[in-house]
């Protein structure tokens, strides 16, 4: 898996560039719709929550009136980088018909090409959150620095469950309807637009179970409450979302023998 990645990588990079600029080929503004979305979007959501709901997390009494609005903004970028990827996994094959059938083209690279894609964008977005945070509090937590470490777990279970549904793609179609349901119920299964101390402790459990439970608290750790992340957690899963990814691997390589049939 590793060598296979390593060896295209010039290709998985240029694929990814297309990927990016494509997005956005035609309109005005071109690659700057990556910024302005995020700036949108945290513009409404501070408005709506913080004027409108008068939200609150719940912490302390001298909590900021907008830092509801940034702490909802980092779970909802850690959801958008994974249901990015998830969503247009089951047709990437699909969509790609031509390089399984006309031509020798590596196949395992289309997933990462997507998650390369959703990363960009997803780092627009970090970028803007900062830049908000700053402009709110007027100063930036130094545990920053660790975002990376938080996110790169997500990002490999991420792409081990891309392998597995493009492929599952190409044999079942109803792929591709069912995991949109799934990412917007793990949406509001995961500590986004609440606590999850807000819930009883029974469900705790359930709510952990969600793979985005776990790094989108770690990432407000890091990021919102200047905390150092739980290195015994995030260890571990990492080394389940390695297995998950290998996994994802070896089945796309098992089932590729049978796309040009399907197809």
């Amino acid at each position: 898996m590793f060598a296979s990645l390593w060896r295209h990588r010039a290709l998985i990079l240029q694929m990814a560039r297309r990927e990016v600029s494509g997005r956005y080929r035609g309109s005005v503004m071109g690659l700057a719709w990556s910024f302005f979305n995020p700036v949108f979007m945290l513009a409404v959501y501070t408005f709506v929550f913080s004027i409108v709901f008068k939200a609150r997390w719940g912490l302390d009494d001298d909590e900021n009136k907008t830092q509801f609005a940034v702490v909802l903004f980092v779970g909802l970028i850690v959801h958008g980088l994974f249901a990015e990827v998830m969503n247009r996994a089951p047709g990437l094959i699909l969509g790609n018909i031509n390089y399984v059938k006309k031509v020798i083209f590596p196949l395992e690279i289309l997933p990462v090409i997507s998650m390369c894609a959703a990363l960009f964008h997803s780092l627009i977005s970090f970028g803007v959150l900062l830049g908000a945070f700053v402009i709110f509090n007027g100063y930036l937590h130094w545990t920053v620095v660790f975002t990376p470490f938080v996110v790169l777990p997500l990002v490999i279970l991420t792409l081990g469950l891309a392998w597995v549904l493009a492929a599952l793609g190409v044999f079942l179609r109803d792929v591709g309807q069912t995991i949109g349901i799934i990412t917007t119920v793990m949406l509001f299964l995961a500590p986004v637009f609440y606590p999850i101390t807000a819930l009883p402790e029974e469900y705790h459990p359930w709510f952990m179970a969600n793979p985005l439970t776990f790094v989108i608290e770690q990432a407000r750790d890091v990021l919102i409450w200047g905390h150092l992340p739980n290195w015994i957690g995030l260890g571990i899963y990492t080394l389940c979302a390695m297995v998950v990814c290998w996994f994802g691997y070896v089945w796309f390589q098992k089932t590729r023998k049978g796309f040009a049939d399907v197809l």
